[in-house]
């Protein structure tokens, strides 16, 4: 996915949810939080997006710890969907 169609669903959807369902071309789906940091217009320039997992969110809500979060290049996303809570 580009940029452009990675930020529109982010604008629109994660207002609501929050949450999101990350499709990849090679890999299984990854269910997390984009977050921004310092770092989020050097990356977003680049396609690459800092994401919390479901699984370190809440810890990462308690310290905001950005070790906590991986990156992923949006080439690799197939798809993005809104996470069922």
């Amino acid at each position: 996915m580009d940029v452009h169609a990675i930020e529109k669903f982010l604008a629109s959807t994660t207002k609501n949810t929050g949450a999101v369902n990350i499709h990849f071309k090679d890999r299984s789906t990854v269910t997390g939080i984009f977050i921004s940091s310092r770092d989020y217009e050097e990356l977003k320039a680049k396609n690459f997006w800092r994401v919390v997992s479901s699984k370190n969110l809440q810890q990462w809500e308690r310290t905001g710890d950005v070790n906590l979060s991986r990156l992923f290049s949006g080439s690799g996303f197939t798809r993005l969907s809104a996470a069922r809570k």
